[in-house]
């Protein structure tokens, strides 16, 4: 190979580096884990209270973002403990608490866990019929490393026999959340199976993240039979899937966790 040859390859390899390896490390930094993992509120399946089983499961997936169900905070039962603080700490993210109603002497609803911090947040009620759990949406607003803004949202849909509840709360999320002006994930136990009312309201508006053909079971998380847990997104051509996972522990809780890696994509 002759210099001039050389040379030029050089300048090749070497404007190339510049061009490409910005873009790769762009991707990484785009990469966004989610996890929804309704908790039980702490008790483990042995009611325990052994938060560090929880904590596991949750440090095993190794999320950038998680919603949590079924979440108490200084409530009797679990022995006082700020659950999604206590999780925080154990797993080194964030968090956030929403009530959804007050109870056992404490509160009770989602909670939030991020690695990165939050800018702004808000919880919403969601609409329920009387003597029925009341349920909220908690937001977070965050910056990704990438320095792009995203929004996070963790949900605990009705878990009663009568769909009335779950439609009226699939209708005020998607009311509620229409106007978000950045990209959106929402997670949460929604106690529906995919098909049904609730689950296809909100598809009608959110992206769904499971084999539509397929759909791989989170509960019981002793022998997994129907999905009821999932992760959901839009606008459409700002995320793209790259992979799912349904993580059983049937210790940590009745609920498997369940894990979605999404990549921002750029307009």
């Amino acid at each position: 190979m002759n210099r001039l040859i050389k040379s030029g390859l050089f300048v090749f390899l070497i404007f190339n580096h510049h061009a490409l390896f910005p873009q790769a490390t762009d991707d990484n930094r785009k990469i966004v884990k989610v996890l929804t993992f309704n908790i039980l509120h702490g008790a483990t399946t042995k009611g325990d209270y052994d938060l560090d089983i929880i904590a596991d499961v949750i440090k095993r997936s190794d999320p950038d973002l998680v919603a949590l169900q079924e979440v108490d905070y200084h409530t009797n039962r679990s022995r006082k403990y700020d659950l999604t603080m206590e999780l925080a700490k154990r797993c080194n993210m964030v968090s956030l608490f929403g009530r959804a109603m007050y109870y056992d002497d404490g509160e009770y609803g989602e909670g939030i866990l991020s690695k990165t911090t939050i800018i702004k947040s808000r919880n919403v009620p969601l609409p329920h019929s009387p003597g029925k759990e009341p349920r909220t949406a908690l937001e977070i607003t965050t910056v990704i490393p990438s320095g792009d803004t995203i929004s996070f949202i963790g949900t605990h849909l009705d878990h009663t026999r009568d769909e009335f509840d779950r439609i009226s709360q699939a209708h005020k999320i998607n009311e509620v959340f229409a106007d978000n002006t950045h990209p959106t994930i929402l997670a949460g136990d929604l106690n529906a199976t995919p098909g049904s009312k609730p689950i296809s309201l909100l598809e009608k508006y959110w992206i769904a993240t499971y084999d539509n053909e397929n759909p791989a079971p989170t509960f019981p998380s002793k022998d997994p039979r129907v999905k009821i847990d999932y992760v959901m997104f839009y606008p459409k051509d700002r995320w793209k899937i790259i992979g799912t996972e349904v993580i059983k522990d049937e210790i940590a809780s009745d609920h498997c966790a369940y894990s979605v890696t999404l990549v921002l994509v750029n307009r």
